[in-house]
């Protein structure tokens, strides 16, 4: 297992964090995975969404693992410098969560805690329903249950229109060469128009193009949407541990109302609204959502 320790300055924290870099062989393929905190500390796997990879949790970092968290943070797969499977079947939900559960099996986590956003939120959502033995709390940021997509849809034709883009994402080869175009300046602009001012800065981006630019991880971001089969609500396990929802009410992709549908799959949750934040509610809202992210992982 190669392994990069460094001292990474970690933006809004009033440390700087060590961070490693270790390249994880699990039995299905390698990850490339961020940690940090005390070795001692709560185990806290925490999972990217597109079109991030471990660097979209800068700036909880710092204040999480103050906190007393040993963080996990993979890039998954498909992303950045982790292993990129071909093929549409090797980015299905259940293999997600495989992934999950194999990274916690190799830190020696019998019980952990699971924070994610976006796409790392389907994820998370899957693995919490499988495998509730496992998941001691869960943390959702903007991203709603698979169960409850497809059914919102039907009924809510305004969340159709936002999700068109995921239709397109299905065409071969085309979206790659769109997103590629320019140094990837679709994707740049889409980060900067759909967030707040100062979210995300130049140097921001420039770290994203990078992991874009990785062989064959556009191929990979994209073929998670290729993938993915919504599932009937009643054909997936409730979802056991305590959870906590937060969401960003000014989301440009997703509707408030998913929030709301998914709570509802949950024996033991709720939901915290940030009114100002966007879909990006930890770069958003890095201090509101580290404190009840702090608050919610020690309870």
């Amino acid at each position: 297992m190669g392994r990069d320790d460094r001292e990474v300055a970690v933006p809004d924290s009033p440390t700087t964090a060590a961070i490693a870099f270790p390249s994880i062989a699990l039995p299905s393929l390698r990850l490339n995975v961020a940690e940090a905190g005390p070795i001692d500390g709560l185990p806290t796997l925490v999972l990217h969404g597109f079109p991030e990879f471990w660097y979209g949790w800068r700036r909880q970092i710092g204040p999480l693992t103050e906190a007393g968290l040993r963080l996990v943070l993979p890039d998954q797969r498909g992303y950045n410098r982790s292993d990129k499977p071909d093929g549409i079947a090797a980015y299905h939900l259940d293999r997600l969560a495989a992934d999950v559960i194999e990274l916690a099996d190799h830190y020696g986590f019998a019980r952990f805690r699971l924070v994610a956003h976006d796409w790392g939120g389907l994820v998370a959502w899957w693995t919490a329903a499988h495998h509730p033995e496992r998941i001691e709390r869960l943390a959702i940021l903007n991203a709603p249950h698979p169960a409850v997509f497809g059914p919102y849809i039907l009924r809510h034709p305004t969340q159709m229109l936002r999700s068109a883009y995921v239709g397109l994402f299905q065409i071969p080869r085309l979206p790659e060469r769109r997103l590629m175009a320019d140094g990837c300046a679709v994707l740049r602009q889409a980060l900067l128009k759909t967030s707040r001012p100062g979210s995300f800065t130049g140097a921001d981006l420039d770290r994203y193009v990078e992991a874009w630019a990785q062989p064959g991880a556009m191929t990979g971001m994209l073929n998670w949407y290729r993938a993915l089969r919504l599932p009937r609500a009643r054909s997936v396990p409730r979802v056991k541990p305590p959870t906590l929802i937060l969401w960003g009410r000014r989301d440009h992709a997703l509707e408030p109302g998913l929030a709301e549908a998914s709570l509802a799959l949950c024996d033991a949750g709720r939901i915290q609204w940030l009114p100002e934040a966007t879909h990006w509610v930890q770069h958003d809202a890095a201090e509101a959502v580290n404190a009840a992210l702090v608050a919610f992982l020690r309870a």
